[in-house]
């Protein structure tokens, strides 16, 4: 028998798992979330990210929407779990905050055929905070410095499974003040359209997170700033140091 922990009844515990990694029962004793420091939902070999996915965020920015999905790495280095600190970087002025649909990959999937769904090659979704220095991005044209620093990639805390991609929706606050809010179902490209996409460029494997894509209204992040992703009712809160 194999053990992991898990959510139970709003709290902690040891789980029994299964050799198909699905926990069966809860048992040891529970401990409190706050007394938890959470880290990453998974432990991806990439972050493949969207950008330009909604047209209210391009057109914000300035931004013609592309043909097809706009994608560009995230470094596994910029992860950061709920409830840890973003720091910001002497090197920019413009830190800004991306509120973001994550989706968890549970199997490797590449070249989907036209008859294959997405879809079931998803664990889950988690909410994403696609941190981005503005005016680097903006010196450097490509995204890679912008997105990369430490701290830059916030997600979880915990996954949870989906069934409509389509019902999705992600909220930003920040200070406790509703920033953004979007609908998948608005997206130039729906979730499972972005999956069959990226498998056509690159092997997703078990764990590798998607970032598909930010609403309007992005702002900056100050020091003392509380940053909050909501999606499917779980809250992703991060600091600004």
């Amino acid at each position: 028998m194999k053990f992991g922990r898990g959510l139970y009844e709003g709290r902690v515990t040891d789980l029994s798992l299964g050799d198909d990694g699905i926990a069966r029962a809860p048992g040891g004793a529970p401990v409190d979330l706050a007394s938890v420091r959470f880290l990453p939902p998974s432990r991806p070999t990439k972050i493949v990210c969207v950008g330009r996915n909604y047209v209210e965020h391009a057109k914000e920015l300035g931004n013609a929407m592309p043909d097809t999905p706009l994608l560009f790495l995230k470094p596994v280095s910029s992860l950061l779990g709920h409830g840890g600190t973003i720091r910001l970087t002497e090197q920019s002025n413009q830190v800004e905050y991306e509120g973001e649909i994550g989706v968890v990959i549970k199997s490797a999937c590449h070249l989907l055929g036209p008859k294959e769904d997405p879809m079931a090659y998803v664990a889950g979704v988690t909410p994403v905070n696609d941190v981005t220095a503005r005016d680097l991005q903006k010196k450097d044209v490509q995204f890679t410095r912008a997105k990369s620093f430490d701290t830059f990639c916030p997600a979880g805390p915990w996954i949870v499974p989906v069934e409509d991609p389509s019902s999705l929706e992600v909220r930003t606050f920040l200070n406790g003040r509703e920033v953004q809010r979007g609908s998948a179902s608005i997206m130039a490209f729906p979730i499972p359209e972005i999956i069959r996409f990226i498998s056509s460029v690159m092997t997703l494997e078990p764990g590798d997170l998607i970032a598909t894509g930010t609403p309007a209204g992005v702002g900056r992040l100050s020091p003392g700033d509380l940053v909050c992703v909501e999606v499917v009712g779980v809250r992703l809160e991060n600091r600004v140091g």
